[in-house]
């Protein structure tokens, strides 16, 4: 088997994340429900991965990085707890529907919301921010680097401008945690979300959002924090405040693992090796015929994603053959991002995606390219 789909998940990973789930189911309790050995473990396997998470965001303070179980659920917690009807936030067709729907459930109940478009190469123009300003915007959502096309949006531009206009802003950290270079306080974003089980190479269920000092959430959900038990309301402060519930510390501790990695193998380092084999694959499939590439395959810092069809043929259909056939997996579809896909001409058939790890080989890449030019063959 191939795995060119570490887009959706990072199933390659490093040994060292599996290892620190079991060592972890071992050796700890519930973090922050008392005093005894096993919980004091668990806290400080949590304390540590927020510090982890922290300087690996650019974070203002590790007390202030609060986990989910996913950046689906960071998203809805910062946009949920950020806006309210009359309030106007602007977002880019780049979007995933992570990022979309509480926007849209937001704009149901009163919220006015702007969608800049993207071009044909899925790109936007930063002029447009300018242009969708009103009097009641109070924020900016968008995500960092597009789950189907790896092409990502300048995070300090977009800062610069809700710092200029006192707007909030949140950066969806899905695809490019861990992956490229996100400095919260360089880019003034006032929260990144982000999911553990991507870039980050830890596991499904893990996730989380970095808060900033000025910036106060509506929680999601409220319950038990393990602290001010007798207290009717949910605690305010954070980390607490925004993390109702048990945590899941054998995750944490796995992304702990799996952050300490990428800091020990150099982030950068991890970049350049799954971006050459990215770049291979794109050389290697761009002059087939019937292969049509989608985003701006040459930008310089882009993620190692690569969508592409092949003639008329149906996105499913070719990654399924791709799948028995070649024993690659891809994934095909909408992505969960429509939007991109309308901007791309491909909503009626989606595409398939081929997104890369460092942990894949220059062999399987060649074989993922004969493989295309072997089903290009048959159109």
């Amino acid at each position: 088997m191939i795995y060119l789909d570490s887009a959706a998940t990072s199933f390659l990973k490093p040994p060292c994340v599996a290892q620190a789930v079991v060592d972890a189911m071992h050796t700890v309790g519930s973090p922050g429900r008392g005093a005894h050995p096993l919980t004091l473990a668990a806290s400080r396997t949590v304390w540590a991965c927020r510090e982890a998470v922290a300087e690996l965001l650019g974070a203002y303070d590790p007390a202030r990085v609060c986990f989910t179980p996913n950046s689906t659920v960071a998203l809805n917690t910062a946009i949920c707890g950020l806006y309210g009807p009359g309030d106007h936030v602007i977002t880019t067709a780049l979007e995933h529907n992570s990022v979309l729907r509480p926007l849209y459930r937001l704009e149901e109940q009163g919220m006015e919301l702007t969608i800049l478009p993207a071009d044909e190469t899925g790109n936007i123009d930063y002029e447009d921010f300018a242009r969708a300003l009103r009097p009641n915007t109070r924020g900016v959502v968008c995500t960092h680097a597009s789950n189907v096309t790896g092409n990502t949006l300048d995070l300090g531009r977009i800062g610069a401008f809700c710092g200029a206009h006192n707007l909030t802003f949140v950066v969806d950290a899905s695809q490019s945690a861990g992956v490229l270079e996100v400095n919260q306080q360089a880019v003034g974003a006032s929260v990144v979300c982000f999911t553990g089980h991507k870039g980050l190479l830890g596991p499904q269920g893990t996730g989380g959002l970095s808060v900033a000092p000025d910036v106060t959430l509506r929680p999601l959900v409220v319950g038990g924090s393990g602290v001010h038990s007798y207290d009717r309301r949910h605690p305010q402060d954070l980390p607490e405040g925004l993390e109702a519930g048990t945590l899941n510390a054998c995750g944490l501790a796995g992304l702990l693992a799996g952050i300490t990695y990428i800091r020990d193998q150099g982030r950068e380092n991890l970049y350049r090796q799954e971006m050459k084999l990215a770049q291979a694959f794109v050389n290697g499939v761009r002059s087939l015929p019937g292969v049509t590439l989608y985003g701006d395959v040459d930008a310089p810092n882009r993620t190692a994603v690569v969508s592409l069809n092949l003639g008329e043929e149906d996105a499913g259909e070719v990654a399924d053959v791709l799948a028995q056939e070649f024993g690659i997996c891809t994934r095909a579809g909408a992505h969960c991002a429509p939007l991109i896909h309308e901007a791309l001409g491909t909503s009626a058939r989606g595409a398939v995606r081929f997104s890369f790890s460092h942990l894949n080989t220059p062999q399987e890449v060649a074989q993922a390219v004969d493989a295309v030019a072997d089903l290009a063959g048959r159109i």
